[in-house]
C-alpha cells in the first residue's frame, strides 16, 4: 500500500466522540422523514446506515450537512453544528459525497477536484498536495485530468465525487449510495478505497443499499425504518441477525 495521506496539524482528530447526534428530526412540510434519532461516530470509526427505501437514510445525511429543515442537536468535536449554515459545514471538517455524484459535467476533472478545495486558495501548497493525493488514490482521474467530467463513466464520476470531497481534507466523510449503478468490479474498487480511508483514520458515515458493501466497509451499523433507528450493533452482528437478513436484506 502507498503511504497514507498526510493530515495537517490543524486537522488532527479531537478527543472524544467526533460526531454526536441527539434528537435529530427532519420535516418536509407536514411529513416527518426522520424522527428524533440519536447516534455517534467516534474518531476513526466507520458507521453504516441501512434500511429500505424511504427509511430516512439520505435525509439524515442531508440534515447533517444543513441541506434540509431539521431540529435536534448536532455536535462535531467541540463545535455545535446545529446552527451552522450548509456552505460552512465543510470548513469544520465534514466532507459529503451526495447520492447521484453531482459532478460538474462541463468542467474538467481537475477543475471539479479543485472546487472541492474552495475553502482555501487553489494555488496553495496544501491544495496542490491534496490534488496529488486524489490522483494517487484514483490514478484514472490523473490520466483524465483534462477531460470533461460529463465524458466520464459512472464509476469514474463516482471516483471524482469522492476525490472532490477529500480535497477539503475532512475528518469525517459522509457518503450516500457510492455504489449506486456500478458494476460488481467497480463496487469492489470503491470498497477498497473505503477500507484504505478507514485505515488512514478518516471517520466514515456510509448510507448504502448494497448491504454487503456496508457490512464490509464499516465496523458498526444503524438500521432505520420509517425515520427511526430501530436496531444498532456491530456490522458483524447485524449481518448475521435473522431479522435484518429477512426484513431489510430480503434473505
Amino acid at each position: 500500500m502507498n503511504e497514507p495521506r498526510t493530515v495537517p496539524a490543524e486537522k488532527e482528530t479531537p478527543p472524544g466522540d467526533m460526531l454526536t447526534v441527539e434528537g435529530l428530526s427532519v420535516h418536509y412540510g407536514g411529513v416527518r422523514a426522520v424522527r428524533s434519532i440519536d447516534f455517534t461516530v467516534a474518531p476513526g470509526q466507520a458507521v453504516g446506515i441501512i434500511g429500505a427505501n424511504g427509511a430516512g437514510k439520505t435525509s439524515t445525511l442531508k440534515a447533517l450537512m444543513g441541506l434540509v429543515p431539521r431540529s435536534g442537536r448536532i455536535r462535531f468535536g467541540d463545535t455545535d453544528m446545529t446552527a451552522v449554515r450548509a456552505r460552512d459545514v465543510v470548513r469544520h471538517g465534514i466532507g459529503y459525497v451526495p447520492e447521484g455524484r453531482h459532478v460538474f459535467p462541463g468542467l474538467t476533472v481537475e477543475r471539479n477536484l479543485l472546487l472541492g478545495a474552495y475553502t482555501r486558495p487553489w494555488r496553495s501548497g496544501r491544495t496542490r498536495r491534496a490534488l496529488g493525493e486524489a490522483y494517487e488514490l484514483f490514478p484514472v482521474l490523473g490520466e483524465m485530468r483534462g477531460r470533461l467530467a460529463g465524458a466520464l463513466s459512472g464509476g469514474q464520476q463516482q471516483m471524482l465525487a469522492v476525490g472532490r470531497a477529500l480535497m477539503a481534507e475532512p475528518r469525517l466523510l459522509l457518503l450516500d449510495e457510492p455504489s449506486m449503478g456500478l458494476s460488481p468490479k467497480l463496487v469492489e474498487d470503491i470498497l477498497a478505497v473505503l477500507r484504505r480511508l478507514r485505515e488512514e483514520g478518516l471517520s466514515l458515515l456510509l448510507v448504502e443499499q448494497n448491504a454487503k458493501l456496508t457490512f464490509e466497509a464499516t465496523s458498526d451499523c444503524l438500521v432505520m425504518e420509517n425515520g427511526e433507528v430501530v436496531m444498532t450493533g456491530t456490522s458483524a452482528e447485524l449481518r448475521d441477525d435473522v431479522r435484518v437478513r429477512r426484513i431489510y436484506l430480503g434473505l
